[in-house]
């Protein structure tokens, strides 16, 4: 009895799931977009420049902000210049 009990409570679990995002700040976009509202606010990063995000953020209740998260061009390889004599 107690195995179709558990058998039933796993299924219910799995299906009663919902996926969600895993991260809010995309790195891939250096400027994010902060909204806020009555019913709860949100974060989209998907601007590339700050003025880009202004303009989309012009008239409501918002801000931007650099990404926190931003991966940036590939670092290049690091030069060590050797140190001069004394």
């Amino acid at each position: 009895m107690r195995i179709p009990v558990l058998a039933v409570l796993a299924v219910a679990m799995v299906l009663s799931a919902t996926p969600v995002k895993a991260q809010t700040y995309d790195p891939r976009y250096p400027v994010c977009l902060q909204t806020y509202g009555i019913g709860g606010g949100s974060i989209g990063c998907d601007y590339t420049s700050l003025a880009q995000c202004a303009q989309s953020a012009a008239g409501r209740g918002a801000q931007c902000f650099t990404n926190p998260y931003f991966a940036g061009a590939p670092a290049g390889p690091i030069v060590r210049r050797p140190r001069g004599g004394y």
